[in-house]
């Protein structure tokens, strides 16, 4: 697919998977064909809409496309031909594998060539000649980047949350010198569970980072794991630079005429918002205090979906028309 799934879906590439499902149920119900019956248009964008969640509406199937991404620009981007990665497998048992124990294998001996400074024990003379010392600098483990999703509370109160993660550890029986057991790698796969302690007030889109709990090599230090919180704004809302946007279906009297609506905030209080006549579906109103931890929260305006209309409804809208309206 050449298009950008997260773009067509209308979400941001850190939303969280349940966002990315309730905004594709959205979408899908709009643009539907039997809700659209003979329009060619509708019917492109339903496809465009499923394509798109197709690619990324499951966590193995989004991690998958994710790390075809990053790959695609660690090495596309460095002046080569790119490269097709779409046909590439990657292990995605728990929380770590694919993209990571490619990289591993680049920077902790995995048997690729030596990366200059990474332990290949070359330096230069002053002619510029190479000159071995017999040296070797000591490995370390490469980094597995990850996500955690969080809700609206659990973020604002902190939580410790179970996390599944599969990372290389050096082998026991040889500590990493090589055996049976290993094949020779001296690293095996192992997959465990630990508990992440999330501290209040987390941000949306930040990045954790717990010390030594990333792939292990075959000597030295012990990588990172970095994990990317992602806090599920919940029904009718979504993050924009890190900022909450709550989305209220306005009828279309009210956005003309004006009135005053009520809406439910993040902290669950009853709000009273003023609608000034002449508004657009689009329209914002900034609430400050109202949003996240303390922050501010940005009102949408969207027109809302009439549905069936009545006969009175009909015979008004139709007066409406005859005016000129």
């Amino acid at each position: 697919m050449s298009d950008d799934p997260y773009r067509v879906l209308g979400v941001s590439p850190d939303a969280t998977d349940a966002e990315i499902k309730r905004t594709y149920r959205k979408l899908a119900r709009q643009h539907h064909p039997d809700r659209n019956p003979d329009d060619a248009a509708a019917e492109e964008r339903f496809k465009a809409i499923q394509s798109a969640y197709d690619t990324v509406g499951s966590a193995e199937k989004r991690k998958k496309f994710d790390e075809q991404q990053r790959m695609a620009s660690m090495f596309g981007g460095r002046g080569g031909r790119g490269g097709d990665f779409s046909n590439v497998e990657f292990n995605f048992e728990g929380g770590g594998g694919g993209f990571e124990d490619i990289i591993a294998s680049f920077f902790s001996g995995g048997g690729g060539r030596p990366i200059p400074g990474q332990g290949g024990g070359t330096i230069f003379d002053q002619q510029g000649r190479p000159r071995s010392t017999g040296q070797r600098k000591q490995e370390r483990g490469a980094h597995i980047e990850a996500t955690l999703d969080l809700s609206l509370k659990e973020a604002a109160s902190g939580v410790k949350k179970p996390f599944t993660i599969s990372r290389q550890k050096r082998c026991k029986p040889c500590g990493g010198g090589g055996c049976g057991e290993c094949v020779g790698a001296g690293i095996l796969r192992k997959t465990s569970q630990i508990t992440v302690t999330v501290p209040p007030a987390a941000e949306h889109a930040s990045v954790m980072r717990l010390k030594g709990m990333g792939h292990e090599a075959r000597g030295g230090p012990a990588g990172d794991l970095l994990l990317t919180v992602r806090i599920d704004a919940d029904e009718g809302r979504h993050w924009e630079g890190g900022r909450l946007v709550q989305t209220v279906a306005i009828s279309y009297s009210t956005m003309l005429l004006g009135g005053k609506i009520r809406i439910t905030t993040p902290t669950a209080k009853l709000v009273e918002i003023e609608v000034p006549p002449n508004s657009q579906a689009g329209d914002r109103r900034r609430l400050r205090g109202q949003g996240y931890n303390g922050g501010p929260l940005d009102v949408e305006f969207e027109l809302a979906d009439i549905g069936e209309l009545t006969t009175e409804q009909l015979a008004a809208l139709e007066s409406l028309r005859d005016s000129g309206l």
